[in-house]
């Protein structure tokens, strides 16, 4: 099929470079024209794993090409997704401004028969406004369905290829069938492409992830209890895991979850429901909770010091919300860097793929180190934020030597606390009682 995928971002992105490589002629479009020469070199201007090489190689067959006109693209296309970005207002709704411009300037170039989806994550109703902006403007025919994105930072191209489920919303079945013919390839495993109304499928995107995130703010409640009582979160944890009807999927506690989706997406819940006069509690709380929880890590860390920070050198490891991409949205090591700083304290980061993104947000504020352990070489503590694989295992005794004092604040819990006390570290986690975080 000939496939339009206007917008080059996350899922723009993985959803043009996967279908090309099931055999689609894929246009992808994007205003930033230095973008777009940037992808036809194949480069990827952000970090997922396996995205570049699958660019590159569905350029090479010329399956996969971008360009910046939008009336092109179109025209050639029989299917066309909108994949640009729905930001946060600043009272936490979606901004859908840049999807329906796109709906409008569609509708001045749609030429024959269409079928427009919505890709990007988007308000209940918002798919059904996309098909009055267009109507209002043209009299060509067209449909419309919403195909919500279900992709992990860091495993998109593997979630897209190899899905848990494929969601179509669409009032027709005829569009509802085209568009199962085009998820064919990737469900041939038998996993489920799920047919729904338009409705349905937008708010299903928002439904899952606020379960997600309710799964981790509820473990984060759950820790906080455990520093309180002398119980160990990581044994809690794996007792409730067990049982068949919760599992083990999302119960890690930490310093909250990050990300351009969870936070994003939770808030734009709650503004919705509100907009119909109805409270979503849990879901209010849950962010309530991931907001607090950084500030919690944040306590620990000033009470540790009792508040003599100035001048104290701080090691930090990892930068991105977490692994395997160099997305810097909402992380939490942002928050607890700049309260360090704001403190006078020195900072040295390290992060495998996010240290170009971390120039941008920090500047000359901290220092970037070359490796993992020389962020150590001096530290009063080390600061852990993200669980990349490459500090799950160090040498810890290299570290000793390295550090001013042999102090840890590990917010993803990699560590065994006994075994870190054992060698003579201070070793500060979540869900572990050491210092109260409640009541200090």
């Amino acid at each position: 099929m000939n496939i339009g995928i206007i917008g080059t971002g996350y899922v723009g992105l993985v959803t043009g470079a996967c279908f090309a490589e099931s055999g689609n002629n894929v246009i992808c479009v994007d205003i930033d024209q230095e973008k777009i020469k940037s992808l036809e070199n194949g480069r990827v201007p952000f970090y997922e794993p396996g995205l570049e090489n699958l660019v590159q190689k569905n350029l090479k067959e010329g399956r996969l090409s971008f360009a910046t006109n939008l009336s092109e693209a179109v025209q050639k296309s029989f299917i066309i997704f909108i994949a640009v970005g729905t930001p946060p207002n600043g009272d936490g709704s979606a901004d859908i401004g840049a999807v329906l411009d796109v709906a409008r300037a569609m509708a001045e170039c749609l030429g024959d028969y269409k079928i427009v989806v919505t890709k990007s994550t988007v308000p209940v109703g918002t798919t059904e406004m996309v098909r009055d902006v267009i109507k209002g403007i043209t009299d060509v025919e067209f449909d419309v369905a919403s195909s919500p994105e279900f992709l992990k930072e860091g495993a998109a191209v593997e979630d897209f290829m190899k899905p848990d489920r494929v969601v179509i919303g669409a009032d027709k079945a005829s569009v509802a069938g085209i568009l199962k013919e085009l998820y064919a390839p990737f469900v041939r495993t038998s996993n489920p492409v799920i047919s729904v109304g338009i409705r349905s499928s937008e708010l299903a995107k928002y439904a899952a992830n606020a379960m997600l995130a309710t799964r981790i703010s509820f473990m984060n409640e759950i820790a906080n209890l455990c520093e309180l009582i002398g119980a160990d979160v990581s044994e809690v944890r794996v007792t409730m895991g067990a049982d068949s009807r919760i599992g083990h999927s999302f119960l890690f506690p930490g310093i909250g979850y990050g990300g351009s989706c969870f936070p994003k997406d939770v808030k734009a819940l709650i503004k919705t429901a509100e907009k119909l006069d109805y409270d979503l509690k849990i879901c209010r709380v849950t962010d309530e909770v991931n907001t607090l929880q950084r500030e919690l890590f944040w306590r620990k860390i000033k009470l540790f010091f009792k508040g003599e920070l100035k001048g104290k050198k701080f090691g930090v490891w990892g930068l991105s919300f977490k692994p395997k991409t160099d997305d810097l949205r909402e992380a939490p090591s942002l928050f607890i860097i700049d309260k360090l700083l704001s403190f006078g304290a020195q900072v040295s980061v390290h992060d495998p793929v996010a240290m170009d993104k971390a120039k941008e947000y920090f500047g000359t504020k901290v220092n970037y180190a070359k490796s993992n352990y020389d962020v150590c070489t001096d530290a009063d503590a080390l600061v852990v934020h993200t669980e990349w694989n490459e500090y799950r295992q160090p040498d810890f005794e290299k570290m000793k030597k390295l550090m001013k004092s042999a102090v840890i604040f590990d917010g993803r819990n990699l560590y065994n606390s006994k075994r870190l006390e054992k060698l003579g570290f201070k070793y500060f986690g979540i869900g572990i009682a050491n210092i109260d975080p409640i009541n200090g």
